[in-house]
């Protein structure tokens, strides 16, 4: 059985004409490609007719320069390639675009900023596998519905035209940026054009997880109480039923704009995060703890939501950032987990408000969580962190590969969800002391790409 990864080579100008390409004979023999004559060679949304040449004792291919450019391959790789002789197509692949949000062509070096190295680790994964991979920003889309501006590496970063791919991965870290037009308009003809896979298509909102996760009795438990902060009545029911509860913005991310409000003997303390700590307010009712929120909740959308008896390491809450994707199989597992503690001026674990990372083992070892709970919390943490997972997927109308669940356990060993982020950050789950130089989380996600595409 020949290997369906294959290494593509460019040959110089005048060996081979563009529509033609070179291929090991076993192949030809194995797949009963026709030689002589036209057959489709397809590589993300490019397709050309194309004659193919057999080659006695070779396992590659070989094409023209002309013929690279116009699929966007910057020089010699390795690719998957199969044939469908029912169509008579002869595809290339995967070809898949990761969808950023912003590019500095100005410092070749490090184009993607705080990103470029994860960038870099896709690029050697791919490399591994048999997949091809460019980078691209809404600013790259332009009025060709078969090709983008992108960038590939090739001994150093180029920006190159290249086909629109097999897979786009959004890794779009604004909603404004993921409205716009071109992107909406790009997504929605890829999609219908070239079948193209779209994964994590879209932001989550904090409200919109909880009302959908309510629809499965199995989840009810992780769920704390929660509800689109509407008015006056509903903070007085939630702040009666609880001690604390806590406003959240339903499209807030990195712990902005959290307010923490406590019953207290004078009355109500309303605790805000702010980038440079904690800052504490007092209210001698209720009504004028609202009135000074009503501004901001005429412009911001509040989640209400219990406050929670979370287990601490020294007065420091801790909570826990679970990383799950879809597999070569397509079956959601967990990739890591990780335990975040808050920063001494902060009740909120974001590492951007100087939170710490630490084991789950570690984390719970030192927390104040009892004897008897801290042995299958671990467990516990992942067993949730999944089935939340395949809750996103069933109840929720979009394609997601890969979600940034954060969990809490109270102190008595009950596991909560806090929230799940479809965008999930490239440096805040890395597995720790993991040397590797590809991590699992870029490894799964070219094998779930292959999956989708068929490669």
């Amino acid at each position: 059985m020949l290997k369906s990864k294959v290494a593509v080579q460019v040959v110089s100008p005048g060996i081979l004409s563009d529509d033609a390409l070179m291929l090991g004979e076993a192949y030809l023999k194995q797949w009963k490609i026709p030689q002589g004559q036209s057959i489709e060679l397809k590589f993300g949304a490019y397709k050309q007719q194309v004659k193919v040449v057999p080659v006695p004792k070779f396992e590659g291919m070989r094409i023209s320069q002309l013929l690279a450019k116009r699929l966007g391959l910057p020089g010699s790789t390795s690719l998957r390639i199969q044939y469908r002789a029912s169509a008579m197509t002869l595809s290339l692949g995967p070809l898949i675009g990761v969808l950023i949000s912003r590019d500095y062509p100005d410092t070749p070096e490090k184009p993607f900023g705080s990103i470029t190295m994860f960038c870099k680790e896709l690029v050697d994964a791919c490399k591994v596998q048999g997949a091809h991979v460019y980078f691209f920003t809404p600013n790259h889309i332009g009025s060709s519905s078969s090709s983008v501006q992108g960038w590939v590496y090739a001994s150093g970063w180029h920006k190159i035209t290249v086909p629109v791919p097999d897979v786009i991965n959004n890794r779009l870290t604004s909603r404004k940026l993921e409205n716009k037009t071109s992107v909406q308009r790009l997504i929605r003809d890829a999609k219908s054009r070239y079948q193209t896979q779209v994964f994590n298509e879209k932001f989550l909102d904090k409200s919109e997880v909880f009302d959908a996760l309510r629809n499965d009795s199995a989840l009810h438990r992780y769920l704390p109480e929660s509800h689109l902060l509407k008015n006056f009545p509903m903070l007085k029911t939630m702040c009666s039923r609880y001690s604390t509860i806590f406003l959240k913005p339903i499209r807030g991310s990195l712990g902005k704009g959290i307010i923490r409000v406590k019953r207290s003997e004078g009355g109500f303390q309303a605790m805000y995060t702010t980038p440079l700590g904690t800052r504490k307010e007092q209210y001698a009712t209720l009504t004028k703890l609202f009135s000074s929120l009503s501004g901001k909740i005429k412009t911001v959308r509040y989640q209400i939501q219990q406050g929670l008896q979370l287990i601490d390491i020294g007065k420091r809450p801790v909570d826990f950032r679970a990383l799950v994707q879809k597999n070569a199989t397509g079956t959601w597992g967990l990739t890591s987990i990780v335990a975040r503690t808050a920063g001494s001026q902060h009740f909120v674990s974001n590492l951007a408000r100087g939170g710490t990372l630490s084991t789950v083992k570690e984390a719970v070892a030192k927390s104040n969580l009892s004897a008897g709970n801290k042995k299958d919390a671990s467990g516990k943490l992942q067993r949730a962190a999944l089935e939340i997972a395949k809750g996103v997927d069933k109840y929720i109308p979009a394609h997601f590969g890969e979600l940034g669940i954060d969990l809490a356990l109270d102190t008595s060993g009950r596991v909560w969800l806090l929230e799940v982020n479809s965008k999930p950050s490239k440096n805040d789950n890395t597995p720790l002391n993991n040397d590797q130089k590809i991590r699992p989380s870029v490894r799964l996600m070219i094998q779930y790409a292959r999956f989708i595409s068929g490669f």
